[in-house]
């Protein structure tokens, strides 16, 4: 079909988010003349999105300014651990177990005579890769498969309804203690593979609502009389207007992964040493809680500030994204 019979559809396209529409010019300029639109409009008079009234609410909001300098920090030194960090986390001295604070070791050495500190520094980097590439897992394929299933509906949708039922009822711990106790290896990454396999139902679920919500606003009935293919009305239509709620139950859960990704570590069955982790540090230190505090609060407090930041961060995206609190 020639590409000026969707100019109407690209008219109507953006009326769900106020995205960037790609109107024609006598509609712009229209848009451009009229004072407070339903969107608003920006500094030059031009009709302001939904992504950019929230970047402009973020900015104003001091728990996502504090959120994200914390999240920063915490990318930072996963990336570059030596920047603050000189020693390394697998040297030991035994003659220096459970030893307090000293001269360029301020959290002191735990159990094993390792630097606390360093330990802490160096765990960023597990917590935060398995945060990261979890969440991206179970991201892509809820957000797909939820998609398809309340774009298409039919059998497609109850089957995945059925099998999201099923993961549903199979508690996380439990299912972990079961399904990485078989595994040998000691990298990331089947710990990173469990998190996705029992992940993506909350996400499917959140997807597919989003998508049913969109595919029935008059816009993309609009599209869709106007000719546009499925694929054009996914893309350019519904998947703009019902990404909002996946970023934000998906920042909140990378949290959560975090600290599911501590909490199979300290039960043994998640990373194992020599790899550095928050989690093995607190499971370590547990035992000497009473002689040596130090070597167990450290890490549990990096991991309960970083878990922290990112349900706090994950709150003000919802906030700035959410149109009824506007």
């Amino acid at each position: 079909m020639p590409e000026q019979h969707y100019e109407p559809d690209r008219a109507i396209a953006g009326a769900g988010m106020g995205g960037s529409m790609d109107l024609g010019v006598d509609e712009a300029e229209t848009l451009e003349r009229t004072p407070g639109g339903p969107q608003g409009t920006g500094p030059q008079g031009k009709p302001r999105s939904l992504w950019s009234d929230a970047w402009r609410d973020l900015r104003r909001n001091p728990v996502f300014i504090v959120s994200a300098l914390i999240i920063l920090f915490l990318v930072v030194i996963s990336l570059w651990p030596s920047l603050i960090a000189s020693g390394s986390p697998l040297t030991c001295d035994l003659a220096k177990a459970q030893e307090g604070s000293q001269p360029g070791h301020p959290f002191g050495f735990n159990g094993q005579g390792c630097d606390v500190y360093t330990r802490t520094v160096y765990g960023a980097r597990t917590s935060v890769a398995v945060g990261v590439l979890a969440t991206l897992g179970v991201a892509v394929l809820g957000s797909v498969l939820g998609a398809l299933a309340g774009f298409f509906g039919g059998v497609g949708d109850s089957i995945l309804s059925r099998i999201t039922d099923v993961f549903f009822a199979i508690p996380v711990v439990l299912g972990g203690l079961v399904l990485l106790s078989v595994t040998t290896s000691n990298t990331v990454w089947p710990v990173i593979g469990f998190i996705v396999l029992l992940g993506w139902p909350q996400l499917s679920r959140i997807a597919r609502g989003s998508v049913i919500t969109a595919k029935q606003n008059d816009y993309v009935q609009a599209a869709r009389a106007l000719g546009a293919s499925n694929s054009r009305l996914v893309l350019r239509h519904i998947a703009p207007n019902a990404v909002a709620p996946v970023i934000v139950v998906a920042t909140i859960a990378l949290g959560t992964y975090i600290s599911l990704e501590a909490t199979l570590s300290y039960l043994g069955v998640g990373l194992k040493p020599p790899s550095v982790s928050w989690g093995i540090d607190i499971s370590a230190a547990s035992p000497y809680v009473r002689n040596a505090p130090h070597a167990l609060l450290w890490p549990s407090g990096a991991l309960a500030i970083t878990v922290l930041a990112f349900i706090m961060l994950g709150d003000a995206v919802r906030d700035a994204l959410d149109p009824k609190l506007r």
